[in-house]
Formats: C-alpha cells, sequence, structure tokens
C-alpha cells in the first residue's frame, strides 16, 4: 500500500498507547480516520484532539471481543466513508500469570480482546476490502512476547503467538490469491504505554474475586519492574512510523527492536536443532 491520503484507516484500540501513536500518524498522512475503543472519555479525547487538528475523524465505541460491536463499526465506517483501506487490529490487554494460576477469567478477557479481536476485524474487514478490488493493508498488533516467551502471563503470549500464526496464515492466503490486500504483523518489544493499566476497562463479569488471587511480594516486584521496563521503553510514535514504513516497503513481519533479534534467534535454532525451550535470560542482547 503506497497512497494513504484521502483513504480510509480503521483503528482498534485507537484512544491510547500504540492505536492513539497509529491514528496520530494517520491524519498526519491525510487519512480519513474511524477510531475504535471500549474506553468512551479517552476515545472522546481521542476524537476531540484530532479533529482539532483538521482530520476528518469517526470515533465508534467498540469492545473489539464482540463480533457485533465489530460489525456495527464496519457498518459504520461505510455509511460514514463508503470503503476501508487500513486496518491496525490493535487492541490488547494482558493479564494473570502462569498457565494454571491464571484464572478462567484471566484466559476469557485477554483471549477475548488479543485473539477473538483480531479474528473478528479480520472475518469482518477483510471480505470488504477483498471486494473492493483496490489497494489495501491490514495490521495486526502481536508482539515479540509472540515470537518469544519471556514474562510471566501465560494468556498474553498464547494470545500472540496465536496473532503471529494467524498473520502467517493470512498472508500465504492472500498471496495465493492475487489479492491487493496486505498484511504485516507488528511484534514491539517494550512500549512507554499504560497497558499494565489495562484492568482499567475490564469487564465486571470477568472480574476476578479478591480471594482467588494470593499476591507475593515476588509478584509485586516483578510487577514494579515490568512497569518501570514499559516507562523506559520505545515511545509509541517511534512504533507507528516503524509500521507505516513497513506498509509502504509491503513488509510482513514489523520488528521494532533490533536489539531483541537473539532471543528470537536462540529461540529459533533451539526449535531446529531439536532442543528444549531456551532460557532467554541467559541470551546477550548487547
Amino acid at each position: 500500500m503506497k497512497t494513504f491520503r484521502d483513504r480510509v484507516a480503521v483503528i482498534t484500540g485507537a484512544a491510547s498507547g500504540i492505536g492513539r501513536a497509529i491514528a496520530d500518524r494517520c491524519a498526519r498522512e491525510g487519512m480519513r480516520v474511524v477510531l475504535a475503543d471500549v474506553e468512551a472519555p479517552a476515545l472522546a479525547q481521542t476524537e476531540a484532539e484530532l479533529t482539532a487538528t483538521g482530520a476528518d475523524v469517526l470515533a465508534v465505541l467498540t469492545d473489539v471481543s464482540k463480533a457485533g460491536d465489530v460489525g456495527e463499526l464496519a457498518q459504520r465506517t461505510l455509511d460514514a466513508y463508503g470503503a476501508v483501506h487500513l486496518l491496525c487490529n490493535n487492541a490488547g490487554v494482558g493479564t494473570g500469570s502462569t498457565a494454571w494460576e491464571s484464572t478462567i477469567h484471566d484466559w476469557q478477557w485477554v483471549i477475548g480482546v488479543n485473539l477473538w479481536g483480531v479474528l473478528h476485524g479480520i472475518r469482518t474487514f477483510l471480505p470488504i476490502m477483498l471486494d473492493q478490488g483496490v489497494e489495501g493493508h491490514i495490521v495486526n498488533t502481536a508482539s515479540v512476547a509472540g515470537l518469544v516467551s519471556y514474562t510471566h502471563d501465560a494468556a498474553y503470549h498464547a494470545t500472540k503467538h496465536a496473532v503471529v500464526a494467524l498473520s502467517e496464515k493470512m498472508y500465504y492466503d492472500l498471496a495465493l490469491r492475487g489479492a491487493r490486500v496486505g498484511v504485516s504483523v507488528l511484534c514491539p518489544g517494550l512500549v512507554n504505554t499504560r497497558i499494565m493499566d489495562g484492568a482499567r476497562n475490564r469487564p465486571p463479569e470477568l472480574q476476578n474475586e479478591r480471594a482467588a488471587i494470593e499476591v507475593t511480594p515476588e509478584m509485586v516486584a516483578a510487577y514494579e519492574a515490568q512497569r518501570k521496563a514499559l516507562e523506559a521503553g520505545m515511545s509509541a510514535d517511534q512504533v507507528a512510523d516503524h509500521t507505516f514504513q513497513a506498509i509502504a516497503d509491503g513488509r510482513f513481519y514489523i520488528l521494532t527492536h533490533p536489539e531483541l533479534t537473539p532471543l528470537i534467534e536462540a529461540r529459533m535454532k533451539a526449535i531446529v536443532n531439536g532442543q528444549n525451550p531456551v532460557d532467554l535470560r541467559t541470551v546477550s542482547t548487547s
């Protein structure tokens, strides 16, 4: 996809973090921007701020874990602009612990947003984009956690690995059909966003009972270390710049943190060599 001006972009998770940065970049490129988010106040603020810059913006309150909401998002987009050319399935959350210590509600919430959200976006928007017969692109936000496993959040890793695999399958299927719609998978490392505050948008029916989780000092320490690491991470604007360059180049894998390449290589070598999983803490990234 080479042309952005006057094209229509749909971004989920658009009211904060990477989604907001991509929305800002879309507006600067002269695109018509459809903002989708589950957080109403932040969504309204984002709409107002982008509109104030002169951008053509539509905000749609959307829970991407619900097929009906995503269907409504598509209908609102078509009603307003008649087409969609760029879809960024970006909404994401993270919570929980190991596979067995995370609660059912943890798994349901993370899978609902991170995996079903991407699937709903693909199943709803891709047929529209294919029928248009014009140049288009889809970006699915995964994470470097979709290429390696290194933190305690099993549900987050599982869904991000799934998004990478799903995106790869999309790439092959679209290529086989000679489609004019491309696909990329975004796999950033640490980015300065509010993902660790995602519980603010957790549905009441998927909240954990306080007694369900025993918070240990080790868990608190790990949480604080992760928060500090995120605060020192790459800016969301930089990730948006990487993303747009990849779209223009027709590049599938969007890897924003080259210093993490040794971790990916170590995992891949272990797989090819039939070895047990590598302890990535022992792999040098310097």
